[in-house]
């Protein structure tokens, strides 16, 4: 079998690189395709796949305009070659048009819900995996395949997933030493657009007072303003959920990494005004808080670190939580080996 994977952000990766590796172990031939986003290109060759990059993506509405029709280009030219037997994606319109023009089944990974997006790949899916914790009522009932879990659960489920803790001596920390995990992103997402999170001001409030109470990691999309550079995590981006694993907090404007973390079990600060159906079902399990505004971010943060009992309580959280969700690749190796292999 053979299967093309589209990539659009370095999670889309995670999502499928478990269930990509046993395929492969399976005889099974999988290409991925992506852009020159962020480090896809890096994650792709670490992991050891198979890719094809179509370049720089875009950031300007003009921009991303043009990139469909170039990027569609692209994904069916490469598929032409390729020949896959099924597409797959995350929320991605090139796979799923490329699929429409070479007549083949296209399954989509669905959790952002930007349904501008959402309506130029639906008409040529054949499924959209979407999680039970929400989905908009307008998506055909018929192409949804709902399971009880969240795409962070395909790599952080304790099958996929064991810390290293190890990363305290990359990070320069003792065993057990105390820090926070800060993510700021760069707004440029089709998803991002007219929402926000930090202002540039409260960040570097937040981080200066932080540091008072333990060591301080920043991850960012966008350059760090001056007052903020030595506070840049500078461990390999594979080891980034070593690195949430061990936080004794996270921070952020980024959806993906907040459910990370919750995964994790570390206690998990999101601020940004967007909704999102899995974030709020992960609040009602205790295991993020989401403001929409910045101002209660600070006596939250302060709240957990010094509380001596914050990293068990939300360890048990993040247990309750488990009982009730599934081993998503487990899941995805499962419907597909059902609907293409069963019976070869």
């Amino acid at each position: 079998m053979r299967i093309l994977i589209d990539i659009g952000h370095p999670a889309h990766l995670h999502i499928f690189r478990n269930f990509a590796k046993e395929m492969e172990k399976d005889g099974h031939k999988i290409l991925f395709t992506c852009r020159n986003k962020e480090f896809e290109i890096y994650l792709l060759e670490y992991y050891g796949f198979d890719y094809k990059t179509f370049g720089k993506s875009y950031k300007s509405v003009a921009g991303k305009i043009f990139g469909l029709l170039k990027f569609d280009i692209l994904e069916v030219m490469t598929a032409l070659k390729f020949k896959p037997d099924l597409f797959m994606g995350a929320g991605s319109m090139y796979v799923a048009h490329a699929a429409a023009v070479l007549r083949k089944p296209c399954y989509n990974f669905e959790d952002t819900f930007n349904m501008e997006q959402v309506k130029l790949y639906l008409p040529f899916v054949e499924k959209i995996f979407v999680s039970t914790a929400g989905y908009p009522d307008t998506i055909d009932k018929n192409k949804l395949v709902p399971y009880a879990g969240y795409h962070e659960l395909a790599y952080l489920h304790p099958n996929r997933f064991t810390p290293d803790k190890s990363i305290y001596k990359e990070l320069g920390l003792e065993e057990g030493q105390k820090y926070v995990l800060m993510r700021f992103v760069a707004w440029n997402a089709t998803h991002d657009i007219g929402e926000n999170g930090f202002s540039l001001d409260y960040k570097i409030n937040l981080v200066k007072r932080l540091a008072k109470e333990c060591a301080v990691f920043i991850s960012a999309e966008d350059d760090l303003p001056k007052e903020l550079q030595e506070y840049r995590l500078k461990t390999p981006i594979h080891k980034v959920h070593d690195v949430m694993a061990y936080a004794s907090l996270f921070i952020g404007e980024g959806a993906t990494m907040s459910s990370e973390s919750a995964m994790l079990g570390t206690p998990s600060i999101y601020v940004d005004t967007q909704d999102a159906y899995t974030i709020d079902e992960q609040e009602k399990y205790g295991l993020v808080f989401h403001y929409k505004e910045q101002e209660p971010t600070l006596d939250k943060a302060l709240e957990i670190l010094q509380n001596p009992d914050s990293k068990e309580i939300f360890a048990k959280r993040r247990d309750e939580m488990l009982k009730e969700k599934i081993d998503v690749t487990q899941f995805l190796l499962d419907y597909v080996r059902e609907r293409f292999l069963a019976g070869s």
